[in-house]
């Protein structure tokens, strides 16, 4: 015969809170700390796995160097030219102007991002004005840094 044990009931403390409980409403701490703590410790999960990941990466890199043959060569150090033996210097001397109108880009175009937000709020009642004053802010800033690298010559191709 098999006998059914059920764990013990567990009786309240002397001050009638249940054991593994604080018995502290968050009203007795003002709800920030408890309200806090909660937050934090769901991004634990988070950390966790971002910490996992790092130490992947970290392990991949560190056995790639490890395990890999090392047997440097004259023709390894030479530049690849489609099969064709090479000919003449492997370095050859460009100007790259691009870079400054690509960075220029990649600046507007993610402050452009921050317009969308702007738009979506500006249209809720009560925070037409303050938005519409941080956005000229905003934009402002932006007028000032082109004018700068205006100024600076940078946008000349010459």
């Amino acid at each position: 015969m098999v006998e059914h044990l059920s764990p013990p009931a567990v009786p309240p403390s002397a001050h009638g809170v249940p054991p593994g409980t604080s018995g502290v409403s968050l009203s007795e701490h003002g709800g920030a700390v408890s309200l806090a703590s909660g937050y934090f410790h769901a991004y634990t999960l988070v950390g966790v796995i971002t910490a996992a990941g790092v130490l992947f990466v970290a392990f991949a890199f560190a056995a790639g160097r490890l395990l890999r043959p090392v047997v440097p060569t004259r023709e390894k150090f030479l530049t690849y030219e489609c099969g064709v033996d090479p000919v003449g210097e492997g370095w050859a001397h460009t100007q790259v102007r691009y870079y400054v109108y690509a960075f220029l880009y990649v600046i507007f175009a993610v402050d452009s991002i921050f317009l969308f937000p702007w738009a979506t709020v500006f249209a809720a009642p009560g925070y037409g004005a303050t938005t519409l004053v941080e956005m000229f802010v905003f934009l402002g800033f932006l007028a000032i840094g082109l004018l700068y690298a205006w100024k600076k010559g940078v946008l000349e191709w010459t």
